[in-house]
């Protein structure tokens, strides 16, 4: 019974009525409207709550979670530059093309040893020394996501000064490698992970504690021509979380409009 309550409450909610941010019924008003017990009424709220459309203030009553619009981000490589969607100018220029605005922050550079996927990635000992640059992400003002490129410090002592500078290099890495070391990249494979939130991130994005929205993980690392193949020379991290996020990637021969994100 308690599911066919939730059920009916979900459609309501669904078409607006009660809208986000609007208070749900108290226990008593749903367990007269439904001639349930309130056990009945507190077990349909729980399953409301768990599939993220309410949320329970406490003193204050359940509420309807405001709707987050999903984005959609094309990760296919672009013809005109050769570089993956999801990051950099490229990662704007979309979201502005959709008619959204993005922002990030000022970038937090810090040198650390790197360790497990990292220094796997870039094919290095754990513990050498590499140089991250982690900013934190927004579209219209909405955490989007939380970026960290890690690079080996040998770029630093070749002339690349400005990754540890903490401000954002117009162009991007990308581009300012290419113009200041010459480094090409001409190729990046992306590993996408599923995982549960960490507390930063449940803060940052503002998710439930308990694990129910998971957060996407696109692990992107760079490659540079070299005689014996491509070698890595960054790797990217990228945390989404699942609530407002969406992929696409193109193969082929497709129409030319942006692809629009996928319904419930």
């Amino acid at each position: 019974m308690y599911r066919r309550i939730a059920q009916q409450l979900r459609q309501q909610i669904k078409s607006g009525h009660p809208g986000p941010g609007e208070q749900l019924p108290t226990e008593l008003e749903l367990s007269e409207r439904f001639e349930a017990s309130r056990n009945t009424i507190r077990d349909a709220i729980k399953w409301l709550t768990v599939n993220g459309l309410v949320e329970t203030r406490p003193g204050q009553g359940t509420f309807v979670r405001p709707r987050i619009a999903p984005f959609m981000t094309t990760l296919s490589v672009a013809p005109e530059t050769g570089l993956g969607g999801g990051e950099g100018d490229a990662a704007f220029c979309e979201v502005r093309q959709r008619g959204r605005e993005p922002s990030a922050s000022v970038p937090r550079v810090a040198i650390q040893q790197a360790a497990g996927n990292v220094a796997a990635r870039l094919r290095i000992p754990e513990g050498t020394q590499v140089v991250s640059r982690r900013q934190e992400r927004f579209i219209d003002g909405i955490p989007w996501s939380l970026q960290t490129t890690y690079y080996p410090m040998d770029l630093i002592a070749r002339g690349a000064g400005r990754l540890i500078s903490a401000e954002v290099i117009p162009g991007g890495t990308v581009a300012y490698l290419r113009e200041t070391l010459g480094l090409k990249q001409v190729g990046y494979r992306d590993r996408i992970l599923i995982r549960p939130p960490e507390d930063n991130e449940m803060r940052f994005f503002d998710l439930p504690d308990d694990g129910r929205i998971p957060v996407i993980t696109i692990m992107r690392t760079g490659y540079l021509a070299h005689d014996e193949g491509p070698v890595p020379y960054r790797v990217t991290c990228t945390a989404l979380p699942a609530d407002r996020n969406q992929l696409v990637i193109n193969s082929g021969e497709v129409p030319g409009d942006l692809a629009a994100p996928a319904g419930d």
